[in-house]
Order: C-alpha cells, then sequence, then structure tokens
C-alpha cells in the first residue's frame, strides 16, 4: 500500500501574549521531513516576534493548506489572522481573544473538511478568552462542541515512557471524588481503547486502572472506593473484551517495571496521571485529546508568561507535538477519511 503524502497541521495562535508565537519560529527552524505546518496567526506578530528575537524565519502568507504545503521548506506559511490590538509579552489582553478563538475554530473546520491533516493547539490563557465572554472550561471542551461530539472527548498525555488518562480533569479534588462514578470510569476507557486501537496501531490495548486510595484501599482499610467504584467498572470492561487491570496502588503504578505491563494508565483525578508523566518526562509530553472527529494535540505547558518575548522558550513540547500529530494524522489517512468518527 502506497504511503499517503502528508497534509499540512494547522497550529493554533494560542494566547498571543504567551510563549507560543516564539515555539513556533523555533519550530520551524528545527523543521524535519513529512510534516510541513502552517500558522494561524498575525503575521505582523510573528514577524516582529522573529526579529526581536534575532531568529532567521521568513514569514509568508497563505490562502489555504495546499499553499503552505509547497511553501513550507523555504518559509514560515501563515494562514493571516490580524489582531485588533498588538501583542504584549506578558501581558495578555481580552481584546484580541476572539482572534484567538477563531483561530482555533478556523483549524478545526480545517481538519473537519480534510484540508489539513490534524491541528496543533498552542497554549492559551482560559482567563483572557473567558472574560471575553468564551463559555467552555477549555480547548478540549471547545473543540467538542464545534466538531459535533460534547461530552464525548477526554483528554491523554503521552510522552515515550508514558500514556496517562485521567477520568476527572480541572475540578476540585473533592469535587474529582464526588464525580467518581464505574460510569464514568467505563466511558473514558471505551474512548481509550478506541484511539488506541484506531490512532495508536495497538490492536489489543492494554489498560491499567488506578486506585483511588493509598495502597488501593489495602482491602477495605484505607477506603471503599476501588471496591464501589473501580472493580464494578473494570469487570464491565472485561465483559467487553477488552484487557483491563487493576485496581493498581497509584504509588506504584508507574515505576520503571511497571510501565512495560500496560499501555495506557487511567487515573481517576488530575494530578494522579499528570504527576507522574511531568515528572518523567515533562519536555517530550505532548497533550492529546481522544474521542474527536480530527487529530488534536498540544504542547503540555501553558503560556509561560514569565519567559515570553525573552528567546527562552523552548520548543520541544511543540515539537514533540507536532511529530505526534503528523503520526496520528497519517494512521488515520490509512482508514479513508480523515474525519470521520471512530
Amino acid at each position: 500500500m502506497p504511503v499517503p503524502e502528508p497534509r499540512p497541521l494547522a497550529l493554533t495562535m494560542g494566547d498571543p501574549a504567551g510563549v507560543g508565537g516564539e515555539c513556533t519560529l523555533r519550530a520551524w527552524l528545527a523543521r524535519r521531513g513529512g510534516h510541513p505546518f502552517f500558522a494561524l496567526d498575525d503575521p505582523n506578530r510573528l514577524a516582529a516576534l522573529a526579529r526581536g528575537l534575532g531568529l532567521d524565519v521568513p514569514i509568508d502568507t497563505v490562502a489555504n493548506a495546499a499553499d503552505a504545503a509547497k511553501m513550507f521548506g523555504r518559509a514560515l506559511p501563515v494562514f493571516p489572522m490580524p489582531l485588533p490590538v498588538a501583542a504584549i509579552p506578558g501581558r495578555p489582553d481580552s481584546a484580541n481573544a476572539p482572534v484567538v478563538v477563531d483561530s482555533i475554530a478556523r483549524a478545526a473546520a480545517m481538519a473537519m473538511s480534510g484540508e489539513v491533516g490534524a491541528i496543533v493547539t498552542n497554549p492559551i490563557n482560559k482567563a483572557a478568552l473567558y472574560s471575553a465572554g468564551f463559555a467552555h472550561p477549555g480547548h478540549t471542551e471547545f473543540l467538542a462542541a464545534i466538531t459535533g461530539v460534547p461530552g464525548e472527548s477526554i483528554m491523554m498525555l503521552a510522552c515515550p515512557l508514558l500514556r496517562v488518562v485521567p477520568v476527572t480533569v480541572h475540578v476540585s479534588l473533592r469535587d474529582a471524588i464526588a464525580m467518581l462514578t464505574p460510569e464514568a470510569i467505563v466511558a473514558a476507557a471505551r474512548t481509550v481503547h478506541a484511539a488506541l486501537r484506531r490512532d495508536f496501531g495497538i490492536a489489543r490495548p492494554r489498560l491499567a486502572i488506578a486506585g483511588l486510595n493509598p495502597h488501593a484501599g489495602e482491602q477495605g482499610a484505607l477506603g471503599t472506593e476501588e471496591t464501589t467504584l473501580v472493580m464494578p467498572a473494570i469487570e464491565q470492561l472485561r465483559r467487553e473484551g477488552m484487557d483491563v487491570s487493576g485496581p493498581w496502588p497509584p504509588d506504584t503504578m508507574f515505576t520503571r517495571l511497571a510501565r512495560p505491563q500496560y499501555d495506557v494508565a487511567i487515573c481517576l483525578y488530575h494530578d494522579q496521571a499528570l504527576i507522574p508523566l511531568k515528572t518523567l518526562d515533562m519536555d517530550h509530553g505532548v497533550n492529546v485529546t481522544l474521542g474527536l472527529p480530527i487529530v488534536r494535540t498540544s504542547p503540555d505547558h501553558g503560556t509561560a508568561y514569565d519567559i515570553a518575548g525573552k528567546g527562552m522558550a523552548d520548543p520541544t513540547s511543540l515539537l514533540a507535538a507536532i511529530d505526534l500529530a503528523g503520526e496520528l494524522a497519517r494512521a488515520r489517512s490509512f482508514l479513508g477519511s480523515p474525519a470521520a468518527p471512530g
């Protein structure tokens, strides 16, 4: 079977006061074969940023993804999205929020139409977007809504050493525990299982589900959630034919000897998943949204206002997100339409 030609990837603007622009420029300088990309951004902003940082990045505007693929080798292609207010590094301005949101929406539309193979989202400032009327908790929920799958997407963090999925995400620990149900764990596991088969090429994914309490409850002595919440979910998933293990003691399931025993760790709350991954390899961590009809990845860091515009931004995580987006897009292209739901 011939290898499909890679469609370009669309990089969103992110918060223009953060490090996304610098990382995009440095990612183009570090460009490598197979994953051409273009930015949905303000070309004047990127050109000024490149000059200020002393980065030799020629900028050229494009009207579509096909032109971007042809241009990528000689210049950073930019689909123009002018900002109403000049961006100042480290100082977010809600006046620019509509363009930031539109950058995400347009990239998603291009992916839905098959014009691009995937989207890679630069970090946003949720507070700046909220002040401008943004009604979603973040990228994941917004993308799920505009691609027609509200409530069906979940977040995976991946690096070469580990993949993790939190069942609950950006809520307090108290609320996360209250939100946990066998049904929520089962729903997350089903989405993960399907994504690992479709996008990661793992024929029989091995899912490890974490316990909630120390020592996974110590048979009820340290808590009963493993018995009342986790085991019913595991039993249901096994009845559906999935290879699922657990509940794993959270303090030992991420060790060097434990990690090779599973393909993904399904964790019960945000920090249970993200602390081990970021400790192991934050630089190469990638945020992947599972359950969407498009491929979306993102670097595993924020806007980093404290170093924005100072020439200190490290593009490693963005490069990892670009590489993984390209790989997942290629995997979907073998299955037919890039936007076909799994």
